[in-house]
């Protein structure tokens, strides 16, 4: 248990039986009343993105999630399977809580598994991962200098938007928080 006074960006709370992480808090004293805390709160499994109030110096329950390093091994059937870094121990996590991160995982990727008693809560893939491009249409010539942008196939299967100068076999960067093209990797 903690109180309100305690809460962190990044902390996780147990309200009503669900898990929800505090995205961002703000004290605020009015100059009328009790001071209150304002937060903005996203369920850990759905993702649903809530604001909430709570009165200052209320008890709320705090939930105990393991953040761990792990590697992606392989794919069985519709899980995945990691390993913990350290204890090299294997978990299985299903497909519908990797989601879109699925996307931009390749074998042996590093990755942060957060588990709550044991059970696999998210995947938390880094800022950003680099891909090769599998298929592209080529590009014209003349085509380097327009801000134009066209579709790409990533080797994870993903599709991706890419400047039009961009060509099948090149390494590019991608944000993996929303599938955006960064730039190119020189190898």
């Amino acid at each position: 248990m903690a109180t309100t006074n305690d809460l962190k960006n990044g902390m996780t709370l147990n309200i009503d039986g669900q898990l929800w992480n505090v995205v961002e808090f703000q004290h605020v004293k009015p100059g009328k009343g009790g001071a209150f805390v304002r937060t903005t709160l996203k369920n850990v499994l759905s993702g649903k993105v809530i604001d909430r109030t709570f009165n200052a110096g209320t008890k709320v329950e705090t939930a105990n999630v393991d953040k761990r390093a792990m590697s992606y091994l392989y794919r069985e059937g519709e899980d995945f399977v990691f390993m913990d870094s350290e204890t090299y121990d294997q978990i299985h996590v299903p497909s519908g809580t990797v989601a879109e991160n699925a996307n931009y995982l390749l074998e042996n990727a590093e990755v942060t598994v957060a588990l709550h008693d044991g059970t696999p809560l998210y995947v938390e893939l880094p800022a950003s991962v680099e891909l090769i491009i599998k298929h592209t249409d080529p590009g014209l010539q003349g085509d380097r200098s327009t801000g134009g942008t066209k579709p790409a196939e990533l080797e994870t299967g993903a599709t991706i938007q890419v400047p039009l100068f961009v060509s099948t076999g090149e390494k590019v960067k991608v944000d993996t928080r929303d599938g955006r093209y960064i730039g190119r990797v020189n190898s």
